[in-house]
């Protein structure tokens, strides 16, 4: 499976700390936002990444990221010449894909809890052996803000409407697709809606049509944070901190799960970092150490 980073537009609701830097590159706590996404999809097994983002700030993902061999994997780059709409990304990403099944996380999605990772496992598989989407929803407060699914009484997924005046249920659609490989046609097949947009939900909508969509329902203690707004871009970098200084562990060091999944080695790591300062390689460092002593 592939994996796709979507980083593009302008990020207005964000100005002026995004005038002169993409907002998937300002700092959550100790490192760039556009971890916590990539860190998903090394979760999920994936090991080849495009990201896709805007011309002027591509050469700083490239600078921040390089080609990812210092994570253990392959990371390429696309330009966005202009934001139209999610579903742009798997037209942009045709040749990237090729004839696999892809994974697609927004940049500025945050995900944490406990298990994420089998959670992740199980989309996997059951986009690869069943040939379906797999979504997830979370419960939110202000469901009329996202894509919003809709359940019949047996709880199962019977519709998703993008941010509605009266929302059927508090279950948004989150930040994180996985999908087969016929998205690229579905995508190429989609109108420009109102906004002038490709969006992502006519793209769920499809599969739920044909009943070849699934939707996980993260469970209650589980967090997502959209960081698209100055209180929300606040408020996740305290969760970050508060997690990370209570457990001692760090959330989304991709360094670290590239270790323990035997990506790199422990010597190739240290070396990388060695002459590196900053509380976030000193953490590297120790977790090189911790491991050689199991």
């Amino acid at each position: 499976m592939k994996g796709i980073i979507l980083a593009g537009g302008s990020g207005t609701r964000l100005h002026p700390l995004t005038l002169a830097v993409s907002k998937q590159l300002l700092p959550i706590y100790d490192k760039p936002m556009v971890y916590y996404p990539l860190s998903v999809l090394m979760e999920a097994g994936i090991t080849e990444v495009l990201l896709i983002t805007t011309p002027n700030d591509l050469p700083n993902f490239e600078r921040l990221l390089g080609d990812g061999s210092k994570f253990g994997i392959s990371i390429t780059y696309k330009e966005q010449p202009s934001p139209d709409g999610l579903a742009q990304a798997f037209i942009l990403g045709e040749a990237f894909i090729g004839n696999d099944p892809v994974a697609l996380v927004l940049g500025d999605n945050i995900f944490y809890g406990a298990g994420f990772s089998d959670v992740l496992e199980r989309a996997v598989h059951q986009v690869t052996s069943k040939n379906v989407a797999v979504v997830f929803g979370n419960y939110v407060k202000d469901p009329e803000r996202y894509g919003v699914a809709s359940f019949d009484t047996e709880g199962n997924l019977v519709g998703i409407e993008e941010k509605p005046e009266h929302p059927a249920s508090n279950y948004a659609v989150v930040g994180l697709y996985f999908y087969p490989n016929s998205v690229i046609q579905v995508a190429k097949a989609l109108k420009p809606s109102k906004r002038g947009e490709l969006e992502i939900t006519a793209v769920n909508q499809y599969y739920l049509a044909h009943k070849s969509l699934e939707m996980q329902l993260l469970s209650r203690g589980f967090a997502w944070l959209d960081t698209g707004t100055h209180e929300a871009l606040t408020e996740a970098t305290e969760f970050v901190k508060a997690i990370e200084k209570r457990t001692g562990l760090k959330i989304a060091c991709l360094e670290e799960i590239a270790l323990s999944q035997k990506r790199i080695t422990r010597e190739a790591l240290y070396n990388g970092v060695q002459h590196l300062k900053g509380d976030y390689y000193d953490y590297i460092k120790e977790v090189v150490l911790r491991k050689e002593t199991n």
